[in-house]
C-alpha cells in the first residue's frame, strides 16, 4: 500500500511537469518580427491573421489553398470584431493580389491581379474609416499601421498597373480637366489629377512611376512624409533636355511627385465593401499636406525627392555639360529656365545658376536638402537655370535676363502673385558672378569704355547703340531681394591665365547663335579695312573671361549692386597653410570671391566645389531661413536655425 501512494506521488509529479504553456526569452529581432512582421515587411502573414485563422477554424496552408473560401468564410465570420476582420482580409487580399502578380499575363489574369488589389485597398479603407475607433484612436497601434501600409501600396500597383494597361490614354475621358474613367473587370474607377499641374499642359500623365521603386546614387538624403497615400511619380515625358526646348524659355518639370488617394463611396461599412466603384484622386504633395477622409484631417504622404531625383537621371546633364563648352553633343544655344516643381504662385522662387562647364547638377544636394526642410518647401520653389558656359559674360548675362523675364511673364503675366516677389538667386563659380551682374547697375562705365576702344560716330554709333548697348547697359533685376553667391571669382581668377586653362580656351566652341552675334558686333566696332572681324572673336569666350586680366571682368568688378539686394558669400578654403587673404579654393582665389559689404561671409576648408558641402548647405538654408521671416515675418512661423 505504501508503495502504492509512493508510486502515485511520484506519477503526479512527473505530469505537473508537462505543464501545457512554457516561457521562453525572444530575441529582439524575433519580438519586432513577431509584432511588425507581415506580407509586406516578410513575405509572410501576420501574426494577426494566424490569431483570426485559429478563431474561425481554419489553416494557414489551407486557406492559401482555397483563397476564395477563406476570405469568404473571414468575411462572413461573426467571431471576429470589425477591425479585425478587415485588417486580416485587407492582408489577405494583399497576399492573393501578390501572387498574381508574379504570373498575371492574360487581360483576364490582369483583371484578377487588379481586383484583389483593390480589394485589399476596400478593405484597408473600410478598417481606417468605417470602424467605430477612429484613426486618432489607434494612432499607437502597430496594426493600424500595417493597414495603411497594405492601403498605400494595393493604391500604388493598381493605379500604375491601370496606366500601364491604357499608357496614360483611358478609353473613357471624364468631364473637366485631368479627369478620367477607367475600367477593369467588375470595378470602374473614377479619378481626377486636377489638383496637379502637368508639364506643357496635359490633362493625364503619360506613366505612373511608384517612388519607392526609385533608387539614387549621388543623392544623400531622400525625403518623404507619412501618410495616406500612393506616392508616385507622374511622367509626361521620358527626356528633359531635348532639341526643340529652345523655342520656349522654360520647361516645367516632366516629373512632378504626386500621391494619389482611393475612396470606395458608401455611407455604411455594407455598402462600402459592396460597391464595386472606386474614385482615385491625385494630389500635388507640395502643395497639399493634408486631406479630408470620413470628416477627418488625415495626413497626406508624400515623395519629395523622388520627382528630383528622376528629373536628374533622365538629363543627361553629366556629359552635356563638358560636350556643350566645345561645340558637342546637343549644343546649348541659349539659357533654359527649368522648373523644379509645378509653378505655384504663392511660393518664392529661388533661382540656381551653375558654373562654368557644369550644369544644374552642380546643385544635386543643395536643392535636395532644400526641398527636405519643411519650412522651407513650404515657402520656396526653385528655378534651375541651365546656361552655355561656353559663351561670354556679357552675353549669358543678357541671356538669362531675357529667359527669366520671358519665364516670369507666362507665368505671372501681371506680375503680381507673391512668387514674383523677393526672389532670390544663388551662383556658384562663373554663375555667381553672373548672378552679380544681373543685380547690379552698369551705369556708363562698361560703355565709356567701349567708346575710348572704338570712336564711334554718326550711323556706325547708332548702331552699336542699338545692338551693343543691351549687353554694357544694364539696371538690377527687379524682384530679387536676396543673393548668395558660391565660389564666385567676381575679380577673375588667375586660374583661367595658366597653360592648361589657355589650352582649354583654345577648344572652346561658341554656339552658332552667339558666334554669329559677336561676329555682327565686330564688324559693328572694326573700322572698316583695317582687320577681319573674325579676329575679335577669338578672345571673347568664358574662359577668357574668367581671367582675371579680362577687361570686362576688371571693369564689371565694381558695378554697385542693387541697395534692395542682400547678399552673402560662401568661400572655399583649399589652402590652410596660407593667410586667408592670400587663400583660395584651388581655382578661385579669396580675394576675388571676397565682398567687403556681404552681409555674411564663411569661409569653409573645401575646394571649388563648396556648394556641396554639409556647411555650405546649412548656411544656405540659413539664409533663406532669414530671407523668409525679414521679407514676410507675419505669414512665416518657422523658427530660423
Amino acid at each position: 500500500m505504501l508503495r502504492r501512494g509512493a508510486f502515485l506521488v511520484l506519477l503526479l509529479l512527473m505530469l505537473s511537469g508537462c505543464a501545457g504553456v512554457k516561457v521562453s526569452a525572444l530575441e529582439t529581432r524575433d519580438y519586432i518580427s513577431l509584432r511588425r512582421g507581415d506580407v509586406l515587411s516578410t513575405g509572410q502573414l501576420s501574426s494577426s491573421v494566424g490569431t483570426a485563422l485559429q478563431v474561425v477554424g481554419i489553416g494557414q496552408d489551407e486557406c492559401k489553398a482555397a483563397a476564395a473560401v477563406c476570405l469568404r468564410t473571414l468575411g462572413e465570420s461573426k467571431a471576429l470584431g470589425d477591425e479585425q476582420r478587415l485588417s486580416v482580409l485587407a492582408e489577405l487580399w494583399l497576399q492573393e493580389a501578390l501572387r498574381l502578380d508574379r504570373s498575371a499575363q492574360t487581360d483576364a489574369q490582369t483583371d484578377a491581379m487588379l481586383d484583389a488589389y483593390l480589394e485589399s485597398a476596400r478593405h484597408a479603407y473600410a478598417y481606417l474609416f468605417m470602424t467605430e475607433r477612429t484613426v486618432g484612436q489607434r494612432a499607437l497601434d502597430d496594426r493600424q499601421t500595417q493597414v495603411r501600409d497594405y492601403y498605400n501600396f494595393s493604391v500604388q500597383k493598381a493605379l500604375t498597373g491601370l496606366f500601364a494597361r491604357y499608357q496614360g490614354n483611358p478609353p473613357q475621358a471624364g468631364e473637366g480637366q485631368g479627369n478620367f474613367v477607367l475600367h477593369s473587370g467588375r470595378w470602374q474607377i473614377q479619378g481626377t489629377v486636377g489638383d496637379v499641374r502637368l508639364a506643357g499642359g496635359r490633362d493625364l500623365p503619360e506613366a505612373l512611376i511608384p517612388a519607392a521603386s526609385l533608387s539614387f546614387k549621388g543623392l544623400r538624403n531622400q525625403y518623404r512624409r507619412d501618410g495616406l497615400g500612393a506616392e508616385l511619380v507622374a511622367m509626361t515625358d521620358r527626356r528633359v533636355v531635348r532639341k526643340d526646348s529652345a523655342e520656349l524659355a522654360w520647361s516645367e518639370t516632366p516629373f512632378p511627385a504626386v500621391t494619389a488617394v482611393a475612396s470606395f463611396p458608401g455611407a455604411t461599412l455594407d455598402e462600402v465593401l459592396s460597391t464595386q466603384r472606386v474614385h482615385i484622386v491625385g494630389y500635388d504633395p507640395f502643395r497639399q499636406d493634408s486631406i479630408t477622409m470620413a470628416g477627418r484631417e488625415i495626413p497626406l504622404a508624400a515623395s519629395f525627392t523622388s520627382g528630383y531625383g528622376l528629373w536628374l537621371a533622365r538629363s543627361g546633364f553629366a556629359s552635356q555639360s563638358l560636350l556643350t563648352l566645345v561645340g558637342k553633343g546637343e549644343v546649348l544655344e541659349k539659357p533654359h529656365v527649368y522648373l523644379m516643381q509645378p509653378y505655384d504662385p504663392n511660393r518664392r522662387i529661388i533661382i540656381m545658376l551653375h558654373g562654368l562647364a557644369s550644369s544644374p547638377e552642380a546643385w544635386i544636394n543643395v536643392a535636395n536638402e532644400v526641398l527636405g526642410d519643411e519650412a522651407l518647401r513650404q515657402n520656396y520653389q526653385i528655378w534651375q537655370v541651365y546656361y552655355p558656359t561656353n559663351a561670354p559674360l556679357a552675353f549669358n548675362n543678357k541671356a538669362i535676363r531675357t529667359a527669366l523675364e520671358q519665364t516670369l511673364e507666362h507665368f505671372d503675366p501681371s506680375g503680381t502673385a507673391q512668387a514674383s516677389r523677393d526672389m532670390v538667386v544663388i551662383g556658384h563659380s562663373m554663375g555667381g558672378v553672373l548672378s552679380r551682374l544681373m543685380l547690379s547697375s552698369s551705369g556708363d562705365r562698361l560703355w565709356d569704355a567701349l567708346l575710348e576702344r572704338y570712336p564711334l560716330q554718326g550711323r556706325r554709333l547708332e548702331r552699336v547703340q542699338k545692338e551693343v548697348g543691351p549687353y554694357v547697359r544694364f539696371e538690377p533685376l527687379p524682384d530679387v531681394s536676396r543673393a548668395i553667391f558660391v565660389a564666385a571669382p567676381h575679380r577673375g581668377t588667375p586660374f583661367a591665365e595658366n597653360r592648361i586653362s589657355r589650352w582649354a580656351a583654345g577648344l572652346v566652341k561658341l554656339p552658332a547663335s552667339v558666334l554669329g552675334r559677336i561676329t555682327d558686333v565686330a564688324q559693328l566696332l572694326i573700322v572698316p579695312g583695317s582687320a577681319n572681324a573674325e579676329v575679335l572673336t577669338r578672345p571673347l569666350n568664358s574662359i577668357d573671361n574668367l581671367s582675371s586680366n579680362d577687361p570686362f571682368v576688371r571693369l564689371s568688378a565694381d558695378l554697385p549692386i542693387s541697395p534692395a539686394v542682400r547678399y552673402h558669400s560662401i568661400i572655399g578654403n583649399y589652402t590652410p597653410a596660407l593667410s586667408l587673404l592670400d587663400s583660395s579654393d584651388g581655382v578661385v582665389p579669396y580675394s576675388s570671391a571676397h565682398l567687403a559689404a556681404a552681409e555674411s561671409e564663411i569661409v569653409i576648408p573645401f575646394g571649388h566645389s563648396v556648394q556641396e558641402t554639409p556647411e555650405a548647405i546649412m548656411e544656405i538654408r540659413r539664409i533663406l531661413h532669414v530671407h523668409l521671416h525679414e521679407s514676410d515675418g507675419d505669414r512665416f512661423a518657422g523658427p530660423v536655425p
